[in-house]
């Protein structure tokens, strides 16, 4: 079992219409994940950074999910804060998750800049905006390995 923080990133959502972190909920919740934290946050790094340290510094949390901000327009600025935050890059997280999204979308799968790490001994990932981006990252890279990552961290 995880204890999981999940961030949306976003200047227009609210819980009423972030279908993307209700999705990652709904995967947590039904593989008996718990969700620990939830949040909508602007995608600005001045809220975002204080935030992800406090959360990546708490004991009761494993995995820190976000979603949003991973694109390139000058608003998507989750990216640059994740990865000062990260310790050890997991560059396959965001080399498959690009993989995978080009066989679905084609070219378009250039722009996301999804990623993923350890960030002071958690679990961190970062996901793009959209519903099927989160679905595709969930059920082909994250559900399938989090428990195995999981044990990993805490050998």
């Amino acid at each position: 079992m995880a204890r999981c923080a999940v961030l949306t990133l976003s200047d227009t959502r609210t819980v009423e219409t972030d279908k993307s972190g209700a999705r990652i909920k709904e995967f947590l919740a039904t593989a008996g994940h718990v969700i620990s934290h939830y949040e909508i946050l602007k995608d600005d790094a001045i809220a975002l950074l204080p935030i992800a340290e406090r959360l990546l510094s708490d004991p009761a949390i494993d995995v820190l999910l976000t979603t949003g901000g991973t694109g390139i327009s000058q608003r998507d600025v989750t990216i640059g804060v994740l990865e000062r935050l990260i310790d050890q890059p997991l560059p396959g997280f965001g080399e498959l998750f690009r993989m995978l999204s080009w066989q679905e979308i084609g070219s378009g799968a250039m722009l996301s800049r999804a990623a993923g790490g350890i960030a002071r001994g958690k679990l961190l990932f970062a996901m793009p905006g959209s519903t099927a981006a989160v679905g595709l990252a969930m059920t082909k890279l994250i559900m399938p390995e989090l428990a195995h990552l999981l044990s990993q961290l805490r050998k």
